[in-house]
């Protein structure tokens, strides 16, 4: 069953900015990520130990509003994201909507928005709880709202942006 939704990793347009001036309007932090394992958004993948990595603000919300017309008003928010620093070739997709393995964790939290811009709600998923369901799962749930034009995953520990996902028609 194809899901109701589709997973995005950053725009290959967007990325091209980001690694030149991220949305807090700084350029982009360059580190060499030692031990490997960062999530990052250009690919949806980990990164690879001694893998030179770009920090950058990013925020979600304002993008997808200058490409829909929403209006996130106050739920506008900036935070870090990793990049490759060049050009990676972006993420390839997944059969059947499969959600990106590198960007599973112990816990996710998922936020449902209008096609306003509003929030409308959300699931905290803590897969150290036997009654939780899986990222899909929780996906399916809040797409169940015809109200729900896209959910954001981020991790519950530092609040980071991973995944947009968006409504198909």
């Amino acid at each position: 069953m194809t899901p109701p939704y589709e997973i995005r990793a950053l725009a290959p347009t967007t990325l091209a900015e980001l690694r030149v001036r991220d949305d807090a309007g700084a350029a982009p932090r360059t580190r060499m990520d030692t031990e490997g394992g960062t999530p990052l958004r250009c690919c949806l993948e980990r990164s690879k130990p001694h893998e030179t990595l770009a920090l950058v603000s990013y925020a979600p919300l304002r993008r997808w509003a200058r490409e829909t017309g929403a209006d996130p008003g106050p739920y506008d928010e900036t935070g870090p994201v990793f990049i490759h620093p060049q050009d990676c070739g972006g993420w390839a997709g997944a059969p059947d909507g499969a959600y990106p393995e590198a960007m599973r964790g112990e816990r996710r939290a998922l936020r449902a928005y209008s096609a306003e811009g509003r929030i409308l709600g959300g699931l905290l998923l803590d897969q150290g709880r036997a009654d939780t369901p899986s990222i899909e799962e929780g996906l399916v749930r809040l797409y169940a709202d015809p109200r729900v034009a896209a959910v954001h995953v981020r991790a519950v520990e530092f609040g980071c942006f991973h995944v947009e996902t968006r409504r198909v028609s």
